[in-house]
């Protein structure tokens, strides 16, 4: 399998936090606020999207290791910008430093692992598993 994944790679993308996206809404905590879960799935997603485009076709990626701290609070409205750069490729393990920001500054880093897979052969074994 031909790579053609670079190192230093960098996709941004913006979101607003909605009712569905609270730490009450989640089950995660009591508050109307921003939860980690909520902001932790954007990590995944940019990360994800960063490297989709360079995949050969049938392939894709899982995550398996997140580390993140949530720093700050922020409330339903606010808008969420999420960083994910690729900082290193070994054969099929994918490396990435994440970081989430809202209008009043950082909320959220931390690094994130994903793995290239073949699609149908990783949902087989997971049938067969």
């Amino acid at each position: 399998m031909e790579l053609n994944l670079k190192e230093g790679t960098v996709l941004t993308k913006e979101t607003k936090v909605s009712e569905n996206d609270t730490a009450i809404k989640m089950g995660s905590g009591d508050l109307e606020v921003y939860a980690t879960p909520s902001m932790i799935a954007l990590m995944e997603n940019v990360a994800k999207s960063s490297v989709i485009n360079e995949l050969p076709q049938g392939y894709t990626t899982v995550g398996i290791e997140m580390d993140v701290k949530h720093v700050k609070s922020s409330p339903v409205g606010a808008k969420i910008t999420c960083k994910a750069t690729l900082t290193k490729v070994d054969r099929k393990k994918l490396f990435f430093d994440v970081e989430a920001q809202d209008d009043k500054g950082v909320i959220g880093t931390g690094s994130h692992i994903r793995y290239i897979v073949n699609s149908h052969d990783f949902m087989e074994k997971t049938k067969n598993s």
